[in-house]
Protein backbone atom coordinates (compact mmCIF):
# COMPACT_ATOMS: atom_id res chain seq x y z
CA UNK A 1 0.00 0.00 0.00
CA UNK A 2 1.37 3.38 -0.96
CA UNK A 3 1.94 5.98 1.75
CA UNK A 4 -0.87 8.19 0.44
CA UNK A 5 -3.46 5.44 0.05
CA UNK A 6 -6.13 5.38 2.74
CA UNK A 7 -7.40 2.09 4.10
CA UNK A 8 -10.65 1.16 2.37
CA UNK A 9 -14.10 0.37 3.67
CA UNK A 10 -15.73 -2.27 1.46
CA UNK A 11 -19.15 -3.86 1.37
CA UNK A 12 -19.29 -7.32 -0.16
CA UNK A 13 -22.71 -8.58 -1.21
CA UNK A 14 -23.11 -12.21 -2.15
CA UNK A 15 -26.06 -12.64 -4.46
CA UNK A 16 -28.08 -15.74 -5.16
CA UNK A 17 -26.61 -16.70 -8.53
CA UNK A 18 -24.63 -19.90 -8.82
CA UNK A 19 -20.92 -19.19 -8.51
CA UNK A 20 -20.26 -19.02 -4.77
CA UNK A 21 -16.66 -19.95 -5.57
CA UNK A 22 -16.18 -16.42 -6.89
CA UNK A 23 -17.34 -14.99 -3.55
CA UNK A 24 -15.09 -17.37 -1.62
CA UNK A 25 -12.06 -16.47 -3.73
CA UNK A 26 -12.90 -12.77 -3.32
CA UNK A 27 -13.03 -13.10 0.47
CA UNK A 28 -9.80 -15.12 0.45
CA UNK A 29 -8.07 -12.33 -1.50
CA UNK A 30 -9.44 -9.69 0.89
CA UNK A 31 -7.88 -11.58 3.79
CA UNK A 32 -4.55 -11.47 1.91
CA UNK A 33 -4.74 -7.68 1.46
CA UNK A 34 -6.29 -6.91 4.85
CA UNK A 35 -3.52 -4.38 5.59
CA UNK A 36 -5.18 -2.15 2.95
CA UNK A 37 -8.62 -2.44 4.52
CA UNK A 38 -10.20 -0.52 7.34
CA UNK A 39 -13.44 -2.46 7.27
CA UNK A 40 -15.12 -5.21 5.27
CA UNK A 41 -18.82 -5.90 5.68
CA UNK A 42 -20.60 -8.88 4.15
CA UNK A 43 -24.26 -9.37 3.33
CA UNK A 44 -25.77 -12.45 1.69
CA UNK A 45 -29.12 -12.99 0.06
CA UNK A 46 -31.29 -15.91 1.13
CA UNK A 47 -30.42 -17.79 -2.06
CA UNK A 48 -26.73 -17.01 -1.56
CA UNK A 49 -26.77 -19.00 1.68
CA UNK A 50 -28.39 -21.93 -0.15
CA UNK A 51 -25.86 -21.82 -3.00
CA UNK A 52 -22.92 -21.40 -0.61
CA UNK A 53 -24.00 -24.55 1.24
CA UNK A 54 -24.34 -26.49 -2.03
CA UNK A 55 -21.19 -25.21 -3.73
CA UNK A 56 -18.71 -24.51 -0.89
CA UNK A 57 -18.37 -27.45 1.44
CA UNK A 58 -15.20 -26.60 3.35
CA UNK A 59 -15.83 -23.03 4.54
CA UNK A 60 -18.61 -21.16 6.30
CA UNK A 61 -18.99 -17.43 5.88
CA UNK A 62 -18.40 -16.86 9.60
CA UNK A 63 -14.86 -18.27 9.19
CA UNK A 64 -13.82 -14.95 7.67
CA UNK A 65 -12.63 -12.07 9.88
CA UNK A 66 -15.32 -9.74 8.53
CA UNK A 67 -18.64 -8.59 9.93
CA UNK A 68 -21.68 -10.33 8.43
CA UNK A 69 -25.00 -8.47 8.30
CA UNK A 70 -28.46 -9.88 7.69
CA UNK A 71 -29.99 -8.84 4.39
CA UNK A 72 -32.83 -7.28 6.38
CA UNK A 73 -30.52 -5.15 8.57
CA UNK A 74 -30.96 -1.57 7.41
CA UNK A 75 -28.88 -0.42 10.40
CA UNK A 76 -25.73 -1.81 8.74
CA UNK A 77 -23.27 1.03 8.16
CA UNK A 78 -23.20 0.77 4.35
CA UNK A 79 -26.99 1.36 4.25
CA UNK A 80 -26.13 5.06 4.57
CA UNK A 81 -23.80 7.32 2.66
CA UNK A 82 -22.68 8.91 5.91
CA UNK A 83 -20.70 5.73 6.74
CA UNK A 84 -18.34 6.66 3.89
CA UNK A 85 -17.80 3.23 2.40
CA UNK A 86 -15.49 3.34 -0.60
CA UNK A 87 -17.00 0.58 -2.71
CA UNK A 88 -19.38 -2.35 -2.93
CA UNK A 89 -18.78 -5.54 -4.87
CA UNK A 90 -21.74 -7.82 -5.59
CA UNK A 91 -20.33 -11.29 -6.25
CA UNK A 92 -21.93 -13.24 -7.81
CA UNK A 93 -24.75 -11.04 -9.04
CA UNK A 94 -27.89 -12.58 -10.49
CA UNK A 95 -29.84 -10.85 -13.23
CA UNK A 96 -32.78 -10.49 -10.84
CA UNK A 97 -30.53 -8.52 -8.51
CA UNK A 98 -29.20 -6.49 -11.45
CA UNK A 99 -32.82 -5.66 -12.34
CA UNK A 100 -33.71 -4.53 -8.83
CA UNK A 101 -30.57 -2.36 -8.58
CA UNK A 102 -31.15 -0.86 -12.04
CA UNK A 103 -34.67 0.12 -11.11
CA UNK A 104 -33.88 1.55 -7.67
CA UNK A 105 -35.79 -1.13 -5.76
CA UNK A 106 -34.10 -0.92 -2.36
CA UNK A 107 -36.09 -3.59 -0.58
CA UNK A 108 -33.20 -5.27 1.24
CA UNK A 109 -29.70 -4.44 2.45
CA UNK A 110 -27.98 -5.53 -0.77
CA UNK A 111 -30.10 -3.31 -3.00
CA UNK A 112 -30.00 -0.45 -0.48
CA UNK A 113 -26.20 -0.68 -0.28
CA UNK A 114 -25.96 -0.65 -4.08
CA UNK A 115 -28.30 2.34 -4.23
CA UNK A 116 -26.11 4.17 -1.69
CA UNK A 117 -22.97 3.52 -3.77
CA UNK A 118 -24.63 4.91 -6.89
CA UNK A 119 -26.11 7.99 -5.20
CA UNK A 120 -22.82 8.77 -3.43
CA UNK A 121 -20.87 8.27 -6.69
CA UNK A 122 -18.83 5.47 -5.12
CA UNK A 123 -17.68 2.31 -6.87
CA UNK A 124 -20.32 -0.35 -7.39
CA UNK A 125 -19.00 -3.45 -9.13
CA UNK A 126 -21.37 -6.23 -10.13
CA UNK A 127 -19.85 -9.60 -10.99
CA UNK A 128 -22.68 -10.70 -13.23
CA UNK A 129 -23.15 -14.46 -13.41
CA UNK A 130 -25.65 -15.33 -16.13
CA UNK A 131 -25.69 -16.51 -19.72
CA UNK A 132 -27.07 -15.86 -22.22
CA UNK A 133 -28.22 -12.30 -21.60
CA UNK A 134 -31.73 -11.33 -22.59
CA UNK A 135 -32.48 -7.86 -23.89
CA UNK A 136 -33.92 -7.04 -20.45
CA UNK A 137 -30.60 -8.03 -18.82
CA UNK A 138 -28.61 -5.91 -21.27
CA UNK A 139 -30.86 -2.89 -20.70
CA UNK A 140 -30.62 -3.24 -16.93
CA UNK A 141 -26.82 -3.47 -17.13
CA UNK A 142 -26.82 -0.42 -19.40
CA UNK A 143 -28.88 1.50 -16.83
CA UNK A 144 -26.44 0.59 -14.05
CA UNK A 145 -23.46 1.53 -16.21
CA UNK A 146 -25.03 4.89 -17.08
CA UNK A 147 -25.62 5.48 -13.35
CA UNK A 148 -21.92 4.90 -12.63
CA UNK A 149 -21.81 1.21 -11.78
CA UNK A 150 -19.36 -1.22 -13.32
CA UNK A 151 -20.46 -4.55 -14.76
CA UNK A 152 -17.66 -7.07 -14.38
CA UNK A 153 -19.00 -10.33 -15.84
CA UNK A 154 -17.74 -13.58 -14.34
CA UNK A 155 -15.63 -14.13 -17.45
CA UNK A 156 -12.10 -15.28 -16.59
CA UNK A 157 -9.03 -14.27 -18.57
CA UNK A 158 -6.72 -16.87 -20.05
CA UNK A 159 -3.56 -14.91 -20.88
CA UNK A 160 -1.92 -15.65 -17.51
CA UNK A 161 -2.04 -19.38 -18.36
CA UNK A 162 -3.73 -20.37 -15.08
CA UNK A 163 -2.98 -23.95 -14.08
CA UNK A 164 -5.95 -24.61 -11.79
CA UNK A 165 -9.66 -23.82 -11.82
CA UNK A 166 -9.21 -21.57 -8.79
CA UNK A 167 -6.36 -19.69 -10.48
CA UNK A 168 -8.57 -19.20 -13.54
CA UNK A 169 -11.53 -17.95 -11.49
CA UNK A 170 -9.27 -15.69 -9.42
CA UNK A 171 -8.64 -13.65 -12.58
CA UNK A 172 -12.24 -12.43 -12.27
CA UNK A 173 -11.84 -11.54 -8.60
CA UNK A 174 -8.48 -9.85 -9.08
CA UNK A 175 -9.85 -7.60 -11.82
CA UNK A 176 -12.74 -6.55 -9.55
CA UNK A 177 -10.28 -5.72 -6.76
CA UNK A 178 -8.14 -3.77 -9.25
CA UNK A 179 -11.25 -1.77 -10.12
CA UNK A 180 -11.79 -0.74 -6.48
CA UNK A 181 -8.15 0.32 -6.22
CA UNK A 182 -6.51 -2.35 -4.08
CA UNK A 183 -2.89 -3.25 -4.73
CA UNK A 184 -2.58 -6.94 -5.60
CA UNK A 185 0.17 -9.33 -6.48
CA UNK A 186 -1.38 -10.71 -9.66
CA UNK A 187 -0.51 -11.28 -13.28
CA UNK A 188 -0.19 -8.11 -15.34
CA UNK A 189 -0.32 -7.97 -19.11
CA UNK A 190 3.11 -7.38 -20.61
CA UNK A 191 5.05 -8.21 -17.45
Amino acid sequence: MSAKQQKMKLAIAIGGASGSIYAKLLLDRLVEVSDQLQEVSIVMSKNAYINWELEITDTVIEDYPFKVFANTDFMAPFASGSAKYDAMIVCPCSMGLVGRIANGISNDLITRGADVMLKERKKLILIARETPFSLIHVRNMTTITEAGGIIRPAVPSMYSNPETINALLTTVVDRALDLVGLELDSYRWGE
